[in-house]
């Protein structure tokens, strides 16, 4: 290996490992800044739930007519219609589905997508690999806010995934091929979107089941909960 090719090597690793260093800064600031809500301000996280909820079941798909404008044909008596119309809602959420969520405060509330699945994601850099005996997965997450008040987070911070044997995998700092990856410090303010692909590292040979996102870096009462098998 040349000086010249030697040099630029050290430099790429020197500014990964700042970037690293960057954002697990913002992951810290936001899982601080989440756990202080409650001891700041007792009442506003009392929403009226009592304890800590996990939710499966996704938000109904809006119909054909009411995204593209047009007026639904004449509608077939009830008896008429089959089986498989009678609920346009999954039982569990799956892939492309949206769970509505809320955070520790009032007014903080998201529509959380589950948009795509990359497994096994591809690093998009070389100096980014996983472990020995693992693999990345990449899951691509849209959020909506859809509340009154701004919404800051870190959102990787919330997001785990787990497979059929029942061990669970934190997210972990890494870039793919598949798309950008979800900013470490989302600002929306109300209506506003975001859109990033969470990347986990987890054995070979695990079979991934399913994904958890929660607001507040995690620490809602509420979790979202999509079936990825």
């Amino acid at each position: 290996m040349g000086p010249s090719h030697a040099s630029h090597r050290t430099l790429g690793e020197n500014v990964y490992h700042r970037t690293r260093i960057r954002r697990t800064r913002i992951r810290l600031v936001a899982t601080v800044a989440a756990a202080g809500i409650c001891a700041l301000g007792l009442t506003a996280c009392d929403s009226g739930d009592s304890g800590d909820t996990v939710t499966d079941k996704p938000k109904a798909k809006a119909s054909a007519s009411a995204t593209t404008g047009e007026k639904p044909a004449a509608e077939k008596p009830a008896a008429e219609k089959p089986a498989a119309e009678k609920s346009a809602t999954p039982d569990v959420a799956k892939v492309g589905d949206t769970i509505a969520l809320k955070g520790l405060e009032d007014g903080n509330k998201l529509d959380v997508t589950v948009v795509k699945i990359a497994d096994p994601a591809k690093s998009s850099d070389e100096f980014t690999t996983p472990g020995s005996g693992k693999r990345f997965v990449g899951v691509q997450f849209k959020l909506v806010n859809t509340g009154t008040a701004a919404y800051s987070d870190s959102p990787a911070n919330g997001a785990k995934i787990t497979d059929v044997d029942g061990q669970q995998f934190d997210s972990t700092f890494a870039d793919i091929t598949a798309g950008p990856s979800m900013s470490s410090a989302v600002r929306l303010k109300p209506g506003g979107k975001a859109l990033g692909w969470i990347v986990f590292e987890v054995p070979k040979a695990s079979k991934t089941d399913t994904i958890q996102f929660a607001m507040n870096s995690g620490m809602a009462n509420q979790t979202g909960e999509w079936k990825l098998s």
